[in-house]
């Protein structure tokens, strides 16, 4: 049998994650990626708007930003995050992680660094892939033909913001949590930052010890436990903008000199043709297979779709998972199973667990389930259930107390346990 070549699409987590296994399953690899250096959305940035080639700034980084989940949890499975005091570290911390990775792994040698993929779409027969990618720094094109294709481009890069009526009109600053980098600009501000999912509560936090005032709009309920300082206060959703302000849906005014968008990111895909036959529906991406496999053309997996899970843990093992039935060393369902099981998962997450559209992919408190599924499927090694137990302790952590959750210390004891020493 001729080896497998593969494609892989990014070099951040994922990407990082699928080549290494990849290559561990005898095929061959080519790598992807648009920037100088591995990470993805580890890597800092100053720019905001368009790079030096003119296409949008990938990473939403911002100076000191430390992981809002344990380091513990933050490795891959076979690949630790080396031994530090502190659990929560530092951007650049797991960014020499990811790139330690790369080089014990003999992922560098196969990456393709500053090749931006324009088009893919399938080729032939055999459920081949064309793929069009632009180099960069010589601003040239080359095509590539490959066996299968593994698509690691990340979800926080194309930002979502609403359209509340009045946004022309409004006469302040208008800026999404994708374009912050510092809270300096912010000085003597009256901030609105709109959203209170981890970006939100983390940037009012951050602006306050600046600004003027902060206010977090959200519907949380319950609202999060966390104490800010005394220059932040909570207000309901956002029903209108006025020239100075908002009007909030309880029908109250403010005025503000900043409206702060962390309203979360698209799932784009904007190199697949539409042939590929993967469509995305107000973040739905479908049809997968287990999240993650292109059910009409099976030689195409995404790797990354879910949310709210141990996200380099989950990777790992998407990864081998996919693996599995790219290599032939199991085969998949017929295109009529895999439909219906996907089919039969999206009706009990919609009807019986009354999730919307936007929340397909969510999976938070039955992400166990979905390890457990993936593995006992594939007939791989899954998750330790340490891990989950601690990603659901950290998560509680961050919303009863913001301001100091980052001192907790976690350690792991075994497969099921862990202790932690409170901040």
């Amino acid at each position: 049998m001729k080896m497998m070549n593969i494609a892989v699409i990014g070099a951040g987590t994922a990407g990082l994650c699928a080549a290494k296994t990849a290559l561990q399953s005898g095929c061959g690899v080519t790598v992807f990626e648009r920037a100088k250096q591995v990470g993805g959305t580890w890597v800092y940035d100053d720019k905001v708007g368009k790079d030096e080639y003119g296409l949008d700034v990938h990473t939403s980084m911002y100076q000191g930003l430390h992981t809002n989940l344990p380091k513990e949890l933050m490795g891959y499975p076979d690949f630790p995050i080396p031994d530090q005091k502190k659990s929560y570290i530092p951007q650049k911390d797991m960014l020499t992680f990811l790139e330690l990775y790369a080089q014990k792994f003999n992922v560098y040698e196969h990456i393709k660094f500053e090749h931006y993929v324009v088009r893919v779409r399938p080729y032939g027969d055999d459920d081949q892939w064309e793929i069009i990618v632009r180099d960069l720094p010589n601003n040239t094109y080359d095509t590539y033909i490959f066996d299968a294709i593994i698509v690691c481009n990340g979800h926080y890069h194309t930002p979502v913001v609403p359209k509340y009526p009045g946004k022309e009109i409004y006469k302040g600053q208008q800026i999404h949590s994708h374009d912050f980098r510092c809270s300096i600009p912010f000085k003597d501000q009256d901030v609105l930052v709109i959203g209170a999912g981890p970006s939100g509560m983390d940037l009012a936090n951050e602006m306050s010890k600046v600004a003027k005032r902060v206010t977090l709009s959200h519907h949380q309920n319950p609202e999060p436990k966390t104490v800010f300082r005394s220059n932040v206060d909570m207000r309901p959703d956002v029903e209108r903008l006025t020239e100075n302000g908002v009007v909030f849906v309880d029908g109250t005014e403010q005025n503000y000199s900043v409206l702060m968008y962390c309203t979360g990111y698209k799932y784009t895909f904007p190199f697949l043709s539409i042939d590929c036959g993967i469509s995305v529906d107000d973040n739905y991406v479908q049809p997968l297979y287990k999240h993650c496999i292109n059910i009409n053309h099976p030689t195409m997996a995404l790797i990354g779709v879910p949310f709210y899970v141990c996200a380099s843990q989950m990777f790992d093992l998407q990864v081998r998972f996919v693996m599995k039935f790219f290599s032939r060393q199991k085969k998949l369902p017929s295109k009529e199973e895999m439909l219906k099981d996907t089919n039969d998962e999206m009706e009990e997450r919609f009807s019986t667990m009354g999730l919307k559209k936007r929340q397909a992919h969510m999976m938070g408190p039955v992400q166990n389930n979905y390890y457990d599924d993936l593995s006992s499927t594939a007939g791989i090694e899954n998750l330790r259930p340490v891990i989950t137990k601690m990603h659901n302790d950290s998560s509680e952590r961050f919303l009863d107390d913001l301001t100091s959750f980052r001192k907790d210390v976690y350690r792991i004891i075994d497969d099921d346990t862990f202790i932690k020493i409170k901040g």
